[in-house]
């Protein structure tokens, strides 16, 4: 009878024998860590499987199969080209990597970190230097907190998230959601062969991958099979800040695209769609026919039941530890520059389909404050908008379920460099040299010439991955060494208040209270359960 033993090395090679066969990785000397890449979780989406939920792998092999190099990304369309190949893209995409400590003796078994990408669920992969694990693994031996680093890839934009009548009726929705759960459950069956704990699961991600996280906390009506003992979510959180897609909003795009691959009136419309090249879709999906479209979670009756906020209000939700929080200046990315003057901030605010008082309201709140330009009155709305109400609203749930949850703020204390979406990335994951943001412009602690302030901010670096560390390895971030005036306390709704991770302070994190704009945000928060939110 299989069982899950860590392998010794053979002839210097790291082994692992999972449930379907032995996999040979690769010893990293210089991080003294071992490798399994590109390892399969599922049977390849392509042919029959493409637009269909993931299915397990179904084969068996004697001998050892080679996991030493990332697998293609799955294919998406964006601006992350800048740090990837995008000649390393394919359909057959459904891998995960593994990094753990070397020397990991059998039956040892370590707290798992799981990493979900984020990237508006149209782009990305774990393959990115950016997501390179070796730092923060390295970061939890030193701590003496060893533990597992994985990453995973999921089908993206229309190969994961296409949707309309056709998609519900085949029972084909959320397949890059339903992608990674299937990946949770293969760790679950197989990652003590490669020294984790299964029970000491922690999903993580950022963005897309932060809102991915918290769908599945409310996924089957928040139900708990098991897959992780804790969260984290950076720069995303369970709620969506624009109202899920309906089949009614999805229907005109999945109809020009199936018109356009010549499928459309086909009785079975899909059945011809799995047939089309991947180049012919790839290049109706990268076109003008799926502008507009948004790709993400949809409400279908199954795996998300009703909307994320929705289910948090009435404590439908899986009740593990969160470790949850934002950037300063999370809408300085996102936001129209455009948007400039006062008419036009108001046509914004029109556009979000709100009532006539209610955009009065965000109006006053965020447009009255004199002293700063319209265009960064409008970068606050977003942020708040976004990414700090949803945010705000999960701590302020786990606080009430009496599930401890820990928020933050993160800063670069820079007048340089605004704390923008995905700037506290390298800070996590300690990748203090910059890995991946080779071509990618405003990585502060890696481009700035002052010494004091590379100093400074690797501090904040070493602090923050260690934070992480001590949560993932045992559920509370405050085990991370030396820092004696730092002290993260848990969410309380009736005293709220998060840790400032500040870039230019002394003391690099401290407690504030979680009251700033405090009556839009609330505003917002009401309004994910109506026309923001469902």
């Amino acid at each position: 009878m299989w069982a899950p033993v860590v392998l010794p090395c053979i002839g210097g090679v790291p082994t692992a024998h999972t449930r379907n066969g032995s996999y040979a990785g690769v010893h990293n000397t210089q991080h003294d860590q071992d490798f399994f890449l590109g390892v399969p979780y599922a049977q390849p989406p392509v042919h029959d499987l493409r637009f269909r939920v993931p299915e397990p792998l179904n084969e068996s092999w004697n001998g050892i199969r080679s996991a030493t190099t990332y697998s293609p990304g799955c294919i998406g369309y964006g601006d992350d080209g800048l740090a990837l190949d995008r000649t390393l893209m394919s359909e057959d995409c459904l891998y995960l990597n593994i990094v753990r400590p070397s020397g990991l003796q059998p039956h040892t078994r370590v707290p798992v970190a799981v990493w979900i990408h984020g990237g508006a669920y149209a782009e990305g992969a774990s393959r990115d230097p950016r997501y390179n694990l070796s730092f923060i693994v390295g970061q939890s031996e030193a701590m003496g907190r060893p533990m597992v680093g994985v990453s995973l890839n999921y089908r993206l934009h229309g190969w994961g998230f296409l949707w309309g009548r056709e998609m519900e009726e085949a029972g084909a929705s959320n397949l890059g959601l339903r992608d990674q759960r299937l990946a949770l459950t293969w760790l679950q069956e197989n990652i003590a062969a490669f020294g984790g704990d299964p029970s000491q699961v922690t999903i993580w991600g950022e963005s897309a991958g932060a809102n991915s996280v918290g769908t599945h906390l409310v996924a089957y009506g928040g139900r708990d099979d098991g897959l992780f003992r804790a969260a984290i979510g950076e720069s995303g959180a369970p709620t969506l800040y624009h109202p899920y897609q309906t089949v009614e909003d999805w229907q005109p795009y999945f109809d020009a695209i199936a018109r356009a691959a010549q499928c459309h009136g086909n009785a079975g419309v899909l059945d011809c769609l799995r047939d089309v090249p991947t180049a012919r879709l790839n290049t109706l999906f990268n076109g003008s026919l799926t502008q507009g479209a948004a790709f993400g979670p949809v409400i279908d009756g199954d795996f998300l039941v009703q909307s994320a906020t929705t289910l948090l209000r009435k404590g439908a939700f899986v009740k593990v530890p969160f470790l949850h929080g934002a950037n300063t200046d999370e809408g300085w990315t996102v936001a129209p520059k455009d948007v400039n003057t006062t008419d036009r901030f108001r046509s914004m605010v029109e556009s979000w389909g709100l009532d006539a008082m209610t955009v009065q309201r965000l109006y006053e709140l965020y447009l009255d404050p004199v002293g700063e330009p319209v265009v960064r009155r409008t970068e606050t709305i977003f942020t708040d908008r976004n990414i700090h109400a949803p945010r705000r609203l999960a701590n302020q749930i786990w606080s009430v379920n009496k599930i401890p949850s820990y928020g933050y703020h993160f800063d670069l204390g820079s007048a340089k460099w605004p704390s923008y979406h995905f700037c506290e990335i390298p800070f996590v994951m300690y990748n203090t040299i910059g890995l991946g943001y080779e071509n990618i412009p405003g990585l502060p602690y890696t481009q700035d010439p002052m010494a004091e302030d590379r100093q400074r901010l690797s501090r904040l670096a070493d602090l923050v991955s260690r934070m992480w560390i001590s949560f993932v390895t045992t559920l509370d971030p405050n085990h991370f060494g030396d820092e004696p005036d730092v002290d993260w306390s848990a969410y309380r709704a009736e005293e709220p208040a998060v840790i400032m991770f500040d870039g230019n302070a002394s003391v690099p994190a401290y407690m504030v209270p979680d009251t700033y704009r405090a009556e839009g945000i609330e505003l917002f928060a009401s309004l994910l359960d109506g026309p923001l939110g469902q």
